[in-house]
């Protein structure tokens, strides 16, 4: 866009008078080289969308991972002013609290040998996957209701919980928010991945880049890993679809005009915005509650495979979400954070992170795409004081599903990977080609533009061995 200026080695700027409805800059995290990729969409056009609403301050945000999704671009950040700035559920995204948890094990990949592919095949069979999988049985009205409140606290350790964002629970969370239709899709889905980006991934950790960080995270090199992706499922999918139109059909009167309905909001102090926002941290907890079944399940497998003891030796790192909404203080103003497709990145001192980690910074996790690196990062001073606490998630789509799809065949794509020695396993040829590695941005590029603008620091990167897909 002629409007982007630079001005930061790594931050871009499109003035706030580039367009007359915006309230605030646009300001986008990246290098030349990113900029281009991002520019063949229309995300910075949604990120100039994203500066008009009301209540918003600073600037709209979007992290170098930034792509076309739905009303905000994902990757995007906006923080409106509480209480009369408004919520927008276009900022949070279908699939609420979206995230990831990382899990140590007690071995080495050499200690792991030729059991490598059975562990995969275990975790499998341990955690169903693909669109609509449900578990049998399932659970529903008071059981469903105090996962809604309570989130990870249901079914996770002390520990478990202590090392997840928020201690596993959004407060404020109201069952009665989430429609019948919600709990009808989300009742069968705890400890279920879902499909297109969710995964399970085994990994090895090939290099340290802050040795004591990484030491206090409980990694070390030669290490593995187990990493989850997923989130809130059809429950979480259904809240969004819910409340965009109810605040669709309530704009008008709260006279807000904006230049894209897929923005659909409403103050947040209102009946609509207090009840999204009960309905979203419903849904966030559930999906707390998901990644932790789903880890639960992944200690099952570590120990039909490896022993008992290796299963009750695999430790969690941390969980942090990546789409949400959340109340947060900065210089004495209580905001309300929308982070779609963006993580917190609190750096050390934090009262918001695990006192084990408050010496070295809040982990971040950035997954590549199959095939690829993915990295775990520290939390830096420069994510609040540039980015309201806040990081890049991936790598960021650099084509469309379908794109990818053209491109090559699920089959073929599995047979490159194992080709690689990485263990497959997907029930969809389909889905599997639509992840494909070259669908996404250079993870390394991402994360060098985030360190290089002080919004978080490497600490190790792992390497694939086995990967589950939905």
């Amino acid at each position: 866009m002629s409007e982007l200026r630079r001005v930061a080695e790594m931050v871009w700027e499109i003035p706030a008078d580039a367009r007359s409805d915006m309230r605030v800059p646009a300001r986008v995290f990246a290098d030349r080289e990113l900029l281009t990729a991002i520019e063949r969409d229309r995300s910075l056009e949604q990120l100039q969308n994203v500066a008009t609403l009301p209540g918003i301050v600073d600037a709209a945000l979007a992290m170098p991972d930034i792509h076309q999704g739905y009303g905000f671009p994902v990757g995007g950040v906006a923080a409106t002013e509480l209480p009369d700035g408004v919520v927008s559920p276009g900022g949070v995204g279908y699939d609420i609290n979206c995230g990831v948890r990382l899990l140590a094990l007690p071995c080495s990949d050499t200690e792991l040998g030729q059991r490598r592919e059975a562990l995969v095949h275990e975790i499998a069979r341990a955690v169903p996957a693909g669109a609509g999988k449900e578990l049998r049985g399932g659970i529903r009205g008071p059981e469903l209701d105090a996962v809604l409140r309570d989130g990870g606290r249901v079914n996770g350790s002390d520990e478990d919980v202590e090392r997840t964002e928020s201690g596993s629970r959004l407060p404020g969370a109201d069952p009665g928010a989430v429609s019948d239709r919600a709990r009808e899709r989300g009742g069968g889905q705890i400890g279920t991945m879902g499909s297109g980006n969710h995964f399970v991934e085994l990994q090895r950790v090939q290099r340290l880049f802050d040795s004591e960080a990484a030491r206090t995270y409980g990694l070390e090199e030669g290490g593995l890993t187990v990493l989850i992706h997923s989130g809130s499922r059809g429950l979480g999918h259904q809240v969004c679809t819910d409340y965009v139109n109810r605040m669709d059909a309530a704009m008008r009167r709260y006279g807000i005009q904006l230049p894209d309905r897929q923005l659909a909001c409403a103050p947040a102090s209102s009946p609509e915005g207090r009840a999204y926002l009960a309905a979203m941290a419903a849904a966030a907890n559930f999906a707390w509650a998901n990644r932790q079944e789903i880890a639960n399940a992944v200690r099952r497998a570590v120990a039909c495979v490896l022993g008992r003891a290796m299963g009750d030796r695999t430790r969690q790192v941390y969980d942090v979400a990546h789409n949400v909404a959340k109340a947060e203080r900065y210089e004495g103003r209580e905001l309300l954070v929308h982070r779609k497709g963006a993580t917190r990145a609190f750096p050390a001192g934090s009262a918001e992170i695990p006192g084990a980690y408050g010496e070295v910074g809040q982990p971040v996790f950035i997954p590549g795409s199959m095939g690829t690196s993915s990295f775990v990062l520290a939390g830096e001073p420069g994510s609040v004081e540039l980015a309201f606490g806040t990081t890049c998630h991936g790598a960021g789509r650099l084509l469309s599903r379908t794109g990818a799809r053209k491109r090559i065949g699920g089959a073929e794509l599995r047979r490159e990977l194992e080709a690689r020695g990485i263990v497959v396993r997907s029930p969809s040829n389909k889905g599997l080609a639509e992840e494909a590695p070259f669908a996404y941005k250079d993870v390394e590029r991402v994360v060098e533009v985030v360190e290089r603008a002080g919004l978080a620091r490497r600490v190790a990167q792992l390497v694939p061995l086995g990967v589950v897909k939905g």
